[in-house]
């Protein structure tokens, strides 16, 4: 007995000398970051409102940082590949994301096989933006508003069409959301993000899209896009002679895209501290502001534990959403 009371000493000893001689090591790492490149994953393509945020936010986080904070875009599903990888990075500062109403709200109520939880794979940081959705239609289409395109629409019925930024995205979701309270017909067509969506709408190749401002705003001033409504609650400032869907007919009606920085669920909790408190010293910076009005963008920031809040609250309405609509995607 004595002698395994002895080995049962000594063996907490050993583990008791690791953990001491390992806490300098980890808490000088912490002290020192960051001190190589970050990697900042955006789960959309190139040229989307999700990497168009981003990389204003790399830029201004690397300025402050000294460091490089490289943009790593991974498309695909509607944001969910992307966040997947984020939610499966080393948990150490050196690789965050931005994640959005589609990744961390929509996909988890759409998807019954999502390969994260939002709550509780990731560490929230901050958000950085909020966007209106905008209504936009090929300016080929015959309709100048929101009544007359849904009479258009009830006129050819499953005749229209509409792109999204994948399946299961926000814009995806807000067409399906606006089909449902006007009751008309549309055919969705899947892209693998917002610029293709785009893209395909400049070219007519479908109508409509309903989608966020960062991606469709200069589109729509150049005049090669026409819009018909704005998703948020009021007028946006980008585009104050647009109404509302709810002024046009469908009161209550409201859809808006967040955008925030995130890091792995396991994250050092001075990591994200720190890199709180630089998005913080960020988001009021009159570059910033300048960088998101630009595109239709409103700057805001949080703190991580209100992120968190605002998550659950969003994953719980969506998923009210998603269930009155009938949206199952695997």
């Amino acid at each position: 007995m004595k002698s395994q009371t002895a080995s049962s000493i000594r063996r907490l000893a050993v583990a008791l000398t690791a953990a001491l001689l390992a806490a300098p090591a980890t808490l000088l790492a912490q002290s020192d970051y960051p001190n190589k490149p970050i990697r900042l994953i955006v789960p959309f393509p190139a040229g989307g409102s999700t990497d168009i945020v981003g990389r204003v936010v790399a830029q201004k986080l690397s300025e402050r940082l000294g460091q490089q904070v490289i943009v790593d875009n991974r498309g695909g599903a509607g944001g969910t590949i992307g966040a997947d990888v984020a939610a499966k990075a080393a948990p150490d500062g050196y690789t965050i994301s931005i994640g959005t109403t589609s990744t961390h709200a929509v996909a988890p109520a759409a998807y019954s096989k999502l390969g994260y939880n939002p709550i509780r794979d990731f560490a929230p940081i901050s958000l950085v933006a909020i966007t209106p959705y905008l209504l936009v239609v090929n300016p080929q289409v015959k309709a100048n508003n929101l009544k007359e395109l849904v009479d258009l629409a009830k006129a050819n019925p499953g005749k229209m069409n509409f792109a999204s930024a994948g399946n299961g995205s926000t814009t995806h979701l807000a067409m399906e959301m606006l089909k449902d309270v006007a009751q008309v017909n549309l055919q969705h067509v899947p892209y693998k993000g917002n610029a293709q969506a785009d893209l395909a709408l400049l070219a007519n190749e479908v109508q409509s899209v309903f989608g966020s401002m960062p991606a469709l705003l200069q589109h729509t001033k150049a005049g090669k896009l026409r819009p018909l409504a704005v998703g948020s609650s009021q007028r946006s400032p980008a585009l104050p002679d647009v109404p509302t869907v709810a002024e046009s007919g469908y009161p209550g009606f409201e859809v808006s895209l967040w955008l925030g920085v995130f890091a792995p669920a396991g994250t050092p909790r001075p990591i994200i501290d720190r890199l709180h408190r630089e998005l913080s010293a960020i988001v009021p910076t009159a570059d910033f502001k300048q960088s998101m009005e630009r595109n239709g963008a409103d700057p805001i920031s949080n703190n991580p534990e209100q992120f968190a809040k605002l998550i659950a609250e969003e994953a719980s309405r969506y998923t009210k959403v998603v269930k009155t609509i009938g949206l199952k995607l695997d």
